[in-house]
């Protein structure tokens, strides 16, 4: 019989290929209630646009989702994974659940998950900064036996805590880590990580997503070279799993796609996509909201998708969220900027009315 928390070989080889995870952001009304149409509107958006995989239950979706007074956690799951099914797709789709909590929350979280069909738990380490790093590794390893795992370093310059490369080294031999999503802010931290999978055993079984970042189009450009034994052993990031792409998703794809090309033809076309990564930086840093502190991160992926339609408002489960001072016109500005990074014409026919349409669920 197989074991619950092993990764179909389907999924496994997708993982490991590369592909677009979008962030699933939480649908809510003006009274903090989880809208379930609309957000089921946005999964539709999401696969229609060609993404590979959806992560949901994470920062995007807010971790207020978890409070006992909101108890969405298990209803984001199971609604997300049903319309998932609903679009009957013929090749493999990853379905990433956050994983949140210390042991006994984490393994409760990484149950529900399996049990709504999740392949994966991208498990954050958030609530573990009291603990050694043995501990830690502890616990991801309890938690792997429930679920595959989908490492994050959430680093220093945007609140995570510093890992060793001892620890990342440990994190690597744990055999149900399957991937590692690295939000590479700090170059020094990210190579930590990457030669740690570099001079693990399971190197070639531990696929490289890089996270929510001010580079991200340079990061799946970039080859990360390491000698090992003598020998030279090369990872690249071959995915992202990102909160910037819960917006504009379907020029997202087409980034990646135009990314991909470039790998495959000895890096022609790469002046301009290095270019375009300064674009996508400028439009991250209007959305993520850099210059307080990321504190309309959310907010400001709300706001993009409230003018597209998608959500009726910018409302955040945590009142203290919201737009910073300022930055619905800098996402103005760069709408405005890089008219080629915004799919508003496509997402329209996910509107009332549109192909897409928003579908009415009395669940």
């Amino acid at each position: 019989m197989m074991k619950n928390n092993l990764l179909k070989t389907d999924i496994q080889s997708f993982l490991q290929k590369g592909t677009v995870i979008p962030a699933h952001p939480l649908a809510l009304n003006a009274d903090l209630k989880f809208d379930e149409n609309r957000h089921r509107a946005l999964t539709r958006y999401y696969i229609a646009s060609g993404v590979g995989g959806i992560a949901i239950g994470v920062h995007t979706t807010q971790f207020e989702i978890r409070d006992p007074d909101v108890n969405l956690y298990e209803t984001v799951l199971r609604v997300t994974a049903d319309e998932i099914g609903e679009a009957d797709m013929p090749g493999a789709f990853i379905k990433v659940a956050g994983v949140c909590g210390l042991t006994t929350q984490a393994v409760n979280e990484a149950t529900l998950a399996r049990k709504y069909g999740y392949d994966l738990g991208l498990v954050s380490m958030a609530a573990l900064n009291h603990l050694s790093e043995e501990q830690v590794i502890e616990h991801i390893r309890i938690v792997s036996e429930t679920i595959p795992v989908f490492g994050f370093y959430l680093q220093t310059a945007i609140g995570g805590r510093k890992f060793s490369f001892d620890f990342w080294k440990q994190f690597a031999e744990i055999p149900y880590v399957m991937a590692i999503k690295i939000a590479s802010f700090n170059r020094y931290q990210t190579l930590d990580v990457v030669r740690a999978v570099c001079s693990s055993g399971r190197r070639n079984e531990i696929a490289l997503y890089t996270g929510n970042d001010d580079n991200i189009v340079a990061d799946l450009l970039t080859p990360y070279r390491f000698m090992v034994d003598g020998n030279w052993i090369e990872k690249r990031f071959v995915g992202g799993l990102l909160g910037h792409w819960a917006v504009w998703t379907s020029k997202a794809v087409g980034l990646f796609g135009q990314i991909r090309e470039c790998l495959q033809n000895d890096y022609q076309g790469i002046e301009e996509l290095l270019a375009k990564n300064i674009e996508v930086t400028d439009m991250n840093a209007a959305i993520f909201d850099p210059g307080h502190g990321f504190h309309g991160c959310i907010a400001g992926i709300h706001e993009v998708l409230r003018r597209q339609g998608f959500l009726e408002g910018t409302w955040c489960l945590n009142p203290t969220e919201g737009l910073s001072a300022g930055q619905a016109e800098e996402i103005d500005r760069v709408v405005a900027a890089y008219p080629d990074l915004v799919d508003d014409k496509f997402a329209s026919s996910f509107m009332p009315g549109g192909a897409g349409g928003i579908r009415h669920f009395t669940s």
